[in-house]
């Protein structure tokens, strides 16, 4: 029996962030019914990454609802509204991700709804929080790593700020968010009463930034500069950063640059043996190693650096990867039939129950799909609440 069987959450959030949450929830086993608007539903159904589309939905929208069901309600109806508000008073958790004040507006905020449902969990996903001038500015994952300091972080000195290739702000923020409500569904056990937990984009990335921006916040010192090459850690030593070899390219994670020296057979690396220097001349330290690097191949360098106990890894693409013993051995993926037959490889939960991963057979719903089932099978059309 998956930990969270038997409760309900209701979805009511789009995109990434708040769904992403809802998805994990689900893996926990939760039964996760997602409320939509009629005709267009979820944002993300219609948000294609290279134009991939499933039964007339996006691809992206299957990766991060497999497994839910879909409600439809036009929340400006009263009379549809009210099926909400039954439906609210019998779930556990509430997702949502409009931004602030939005939900108080069409009657389903916090203060409203724990009226109707005092055991409900609210959980709550903003851009930047609901206080400060920031609060109204549209919640966007680049815009928030650029704003957060972290793309400032990232690339080679002689590169401008440079983004993570991924939607990390949402990701990062739908696991904080799945903290907050297992943690208000812990307490709840103990008191028989619910809450709200809400998260911000940016909070998480601030959050995320704990270890270096600690550093500025107490000493005020901000990294002299990003390293010129093989930029990896703002605060970390060379060798840490990756470097190409004949080819491909290899990592090398923390380690004593003068085992390096003599795993390379390097005088030039050699001369640096104060452990000092290797931050204060990481940038020439960096460019030794990469010029060593380069005259051999990926698996003659990890077989030596491995020999000798040094971290290191080779650098994949996702083809690589998938073909490799690590990856399959990890039993990450699953394979989900539509209703027309066709079938999706889709990506498992992470987590791990009693040694068994989770695996959610059921694809994303259309839109709509549940609607008249879930109304019949919790009565929603009863009188009003």
């Amino acid at each position: 029996m998956l930990p969270l069987a038997g409760l309900v959450v209701l979805d009511f959030s789009q995109f990434l962030a708040g769904p992403s949450a809802a998805l994990r929830l689900a893996d926990m086993g939760a039964r996760v019914i997602k409320v939509e608007r009629p005709g267009s539903g979820d944002g993300s159904r219609r948000l294609s990454l290279r134009h991939q589309w499933v039964d007339d939905d996006s691809l992206l929208f299957h990766t991060i609802n497999r497994g839910k069901e879909s409600f439809t309600a036009d929340l400006k109806d009263s009379q549809a509204l009210a099926r909400v508000k039954r439906l609210i008073a019998r779930a556990d958790v509430l997702i949502e991700n409009f931004r602030p004040g939005v939900m108080d507006k069409i009657g389903l905020g916090y203060s409203a709804v724990k009226t109707l449902n005092p055991r409900l969990v609210y959980a709550s996903v903003t851009g930047y929080g609901t206080r400060g001038p920031w609060a109204k500015k549209a919640g966007q994952d680049l815009l928030i790593q650029a704003m957060s300091g972290l793309s400032w972080l990232n690339g080679d000195g002689d590169q401008p700020p440079t983004p993570f290739a991924l939607s990390v702000a949402d990701s990062l923020a739908g696991a904080h968010l799945v903290e907050g409500i297992l943690a208000c569904l812990f307490r709840r056990g103990r008191t028989q009463q619910g809450g709200r937990v809400e998260i911000s984009l940016m909070e998480s990335l601030l959050g995320m930034q704990f270890d270096v921006l600690t550093t500025w916040l107490n000493d005020g010192h901000q990294p002299p500069r990003r390293c010129a090459k093989n930029n990896a850690h703002a605060w970390l030593s060379a060798p840490y950063g990756i470097y190409q070899t004949a080819d491909g390219y290899i990592a090398l994670a923390m380690g004593s640059v003068t085992d390096l020296a003599r795993i390379f057979a390097s005088d030039r690396l050699a001369a640096y043996r104060d452990p000092a220097s290797w931050f204060r001349c990481r940038d020439d330290i960096k460019a030794i190693i990469a010029d060593c690097t380069q005259h051999n191949s990926t698996e003659h360098w990890l077989t030596l650096l491995r020999q000798q106990g040094y971290w290191a890894a080779e650098v994949n693409d996702w083809k690589t990867l998938c073909a490799s013993e690590g990856f399959r051995a990890l039993e990450m993926t699953q394979r989900v039939t539509l209703e027309a037959g066709k079938e999706l490889t889709l990506l498992r939960s992470p987590l791990r129950f009693n040694g068994i991963r989770p695996e959610i057979g059921q694809p994303a719903p259309r839109l709509g799909a549940d609607t008249m089932r879930i109304s019949a099978e919790l009565h929603l059309h009863e009188a009003d609440v």
